[in-house]
């Protein structure tokens, strides 16, 4: 099953998306469910959308795409994941995830503008794959945490490399507002048993600039939930941005960086492709 949040007329709703339309389950089920977030917090929640076949249907084209977890009480990102990635940075690979969080208004839906600042015009690509929670819990084992995952989404986190590197925490550098994207949708877990045989790519203008195999991560999704589990509570609708494979444009020579104009996409077969356009704030 995919799962959308959205706009429509001005209003904010969530659903199934089927085909080229997304069924508006806000329509039927937003009294008990007011948002995704609800829905994946809920016993039902998941079950309860299964039941709305009869909600109006609304064409792809007349939505507003939003994150698919808009109002997510944690983004919690990983860097340093990626073999590849590590050795471009030259870094030793570290003993423990490398974290950072991102605010909501850091992201934006597909197909809405990735935001290049004025403050800076090393504006970066690093495509992910996300896991959101679907069940909360603290101190979880690697074990079981995949029975804690409701589904997988795609992510950018945009970074503004000279801002990231101020200090040695990356806060600035990684929440400029809507320097990020994530999305389309949700796919349940249930639609995809294997992760770790999936392939993330990365595109700018139609080129590939990223490519690597889920596998490679360093800190698999299951070590990456027990880890943060055991200093913070997830929650229902959190958001674990998982890392990026090398190539990103950084380290290339010259530096590639995101131009306005720019289109990025990123991609991975069995969840969707997550695409931006590149615009100059203000």
């Amino acid at each position: 099953m995919r799962i959308a949040s959205f706009l429509h007329n001005g209003r904010s709703s969530y659903g199934i998306v089927i085909d080229d339309h997304v069924l508006d389950a806000e329509h039927v089920l937003g009294s008990t469910y007011p948002d995704l977030k609800s829905v994946l917090g809920a016993p039902l929640g998941l079950s309860d959308l299964k039941t709305v076949s009869g909600a109006p249907r609304i064409p792809l084209t007349d939505i507003q795409w939003l994150p698919p977890i808009p109002n997510p009480d944690k983004v919690l990102c990983v860097g340093l994941n990626y073999s590849r990635h590590i050795e471009e940075t030259g870094r030793e690979v570290p003993k423990h995830p490398t974290l950072f969080t991102r605010f909501a208004s850091a992201q934006v839906g597909h197909e809405q503008p990735l935001i290049r600042p004025q403050a800076s015009k090393a504006f970066d690509f690093e495509g992910e794959l996300a896991v959101v929670i679907g069940r909360g819990g603290r101190h979880i084992q690697a074990q079981h945490a995949l029975d804690h995952v409701a589904g997988y989404s795609l992510f950018n986190d945009g970074s503004i490399r000279d801002w990231q590197r101020h200090t040695l925490q990356f806060t600035a550098g990684k929440n400029f507002v809507g320097s990020g994207s994530f999305g389309p949708w949700i796919v349940t877990r249930d639609e995809i048993p294997d992760v770790d045989k999936l392939t993330l790519i990365t595109r700018l203008n139609g080129d590939e600039v990223q490519r690597s195999g889920i596998d490679d991560l360093l800190f698999k999704i299951g070590d990456l939930i027990a880890y943060i589990s055991t200093f913070t509570e997830l929650l229902p609708g959190d958001v674990i941005a998982t890392g990026t494979p090398g190539g990103v444009g950084a380290f290339r020579e010259p530096p590639l960086w995101m131009q306005e104009g720019d289109i990025v996409e990123v991609e991975i077969a069995g969840i969707g492709t997550l695409i931006n356009r590149v615009t100059d704030e203000g």
